[in-house]
């Protein structure tokens, strides 16, 4: 599993030209499923997520808080692309992605794991073309990847 991580000021998921999904401070979650991902990748990528101190308590200060912390919010958008492959040829391979049904499925358990903190969590819509705006704030940009075999 691999979650690109954006601390915002907001965010929001266009589809058809339509906001589907919308947040103010918080942070904006790409996503990506491999086949190989469980239940436990899952849980460690939402605790993870969730508990890592990316937020200041005064302008300029220390990393202290958590998004549970401040009570921001979540903005979670499929995105397979994370697992694009670009070391041969001149197009990207995507074979290291799950499937659509099995990362559609993890995709909505993890959605589901966020919102157990109680934290307001907005989506993008599985599978849809779909254009995001963010407005990062720092710029804060993180990697985090969860693989079965990192267990």
């Amino acid at each position: 599993m691999r979650v690109v991580i954006q601390k915002v000021r907001s965010s929001s998921v266009l589809v058809n030209q339509k906001i589907v999904g919308q947040i103010d401070r918080g942070l904006n979650l790409l996503v990506a499923i491999a086949p190989t991902d469980t239940p436990e990748e899952l849980d460690w990528m939402a605790r993870k997520c969730l508990d890592l101190r990316l937020f200041a308590d005064t302008e300029g200060g220390r990393w202290d808080k958590s998004v549970q912390e401040i009570g921001g919010e979540l903005l979670v958008i499929s995105q397979f692309t994370l697992y694009g492959d670009c070391r041969k040829g001149r197009r990207p391979s995507f074979s290291n992605s799950a499937p659509p049904d099995q990362a559609e499925a993890l995709y909505n358990q993890f959605v589901e794991r966020l919102k157990a903190s109680g934290l307001r969590v907005e989506t993008g819509q599985f599978g849809a073309m779909m254009q995001v705006n963010i407005e990062n704030d720092g710029p804060v940009t993180l990697l985090l990847e969860r693989e079965k075999h990192y267990v």
